[in-house]
């Protein structure tokens, strides 16, 4: 099993930074690809960043530009950085390991999830 743990969410205002940070345990080898999605209420989730072994970055267009999603020094450990955020942002926010990057899929571990909510 693998086991996923988000933190890092809160509330912020709107053009604030937030820094949300995951790590996955357990039997982790081969889950090498990580990722951040988030579901506002009455939505599907979505996927938000994700980054591959090599170091490789994907973004969903609406956060493209101020949000970066790195690696911590332990390889199963991922940091999403949102900067200038904005209401629309608000969300619980997942973090998912996998072993491929077919983001639009619903596939590997997930997080319980960590709130952000942004005021305008």
């Amino acid at each position: 099993q693998v086991q996923v743990v988000e933190s890092g969410g809160g509330l912020v205002q709107a053009g604030d930074s937030l820094r949300l940070s995951c790590i996955a345990s357990g039997r982790v080898f081969g889950f090498d690809f990580m990722g951040w999605y988030r579901q506002a209420p009455g939505n599907e989730r979505e996927f938000v960043a994700g980054i591959s072994p090599s170091g490789r970055s994907d973004y969903a267009d609406s956060v493209e530009g101020r949000f970066t999603i790195s690696r911590g020094q332990n390889k199963y450990t991922v940091v999403l950085l949102m900067n200038s955020v904005k209401p629309e942002d608000t969300a619980t926010y997942y973090c998912n390991t996998r072993t491929s990057p077919d983001w639009k899929s619903e596939r590997g571990y997930w997080g319980q999830g960590t709130q952000v909510t942004v005021s305008s």
